[in-house]
């Protein structure tokens, strides 16, 4: 069950000695369906957080452009997916889980490139090496895709590559997915 609200109110049940949180729902259709899903299981794991925009679509093809325009000016054959893979690691984002960045720590030999998922190297003592996993471009809140296009303008600009002026861009930052 997903929905946008905001928290309502909290009281305790003195019988059982357990807190009940209550949610005012913005829209009564959404959580209605939801809630026949999910009323009889016994158990479930509840997360609250802070509602965020999503990106706009517009803001996610900007950046294509931009990191195909970064792959032609480079000095040797590069693809805009090699681009999008060093503009993770300088301007990504570390998934995470429950507030802490998701690592693993894999022999030196490892090839990460053959492991799913966008990975950043913190740590080689030369045996090992330990990776950050980074959230790839799509998972981006309207915050985090900012910072991303701001990095990737930057990258562009040092290239001679012509961007949007930052009057429209930061309109296009502002339309936002349905």
């Amino acid at each position: 069950m997903e929905f946008t609200g905001k928290v309502s109110g909290i009281t305790m049940d003195y019988a059982t000695g357990k807190y009940n949180i209550s949610f005012q729902a913005e829209s009564a259709d959404a959580v209605t369906s939801q809630y026949d899903s999910i009323k009889d299981i016994d158990r479930l794991v509840i997360t609250a957080k802070k509602y965020r925009k999503k990106r706009s679509l517009d803001a996610n093809a900007y950046a294509w452009v931009l990191m195909t325009k970064i792959a032609d000016a480079q000095e040797y054959p590069t693809t805009k997916e090699e681009i999008y893979e060093k503009m993770l690691k300088d301007y990504g984002v570390l998934e995470e889980v429950d507030g802490a960045p998701i690592t693993v720590t894999v022999k030196a030999c490892v090839d990460m490139s053959r492991i799913s998922g966008h990975w950043l190297l913190i740590k080689n003592n030369g045996t090992f090496k330990a990776y950050a996993m980074i959230k790839g471009s799509s998972e981006y809140d309207t915050k985090e895709m900012s910072h991303f296009i701001d990095g990737l303008v930057r990258e562009a600009k040092d290239l001679g590559i012509e961007t949007l002026p930052p009057a429209e861009l930061e309109q296009m930052l502002k339309v936002w997915k349905p």
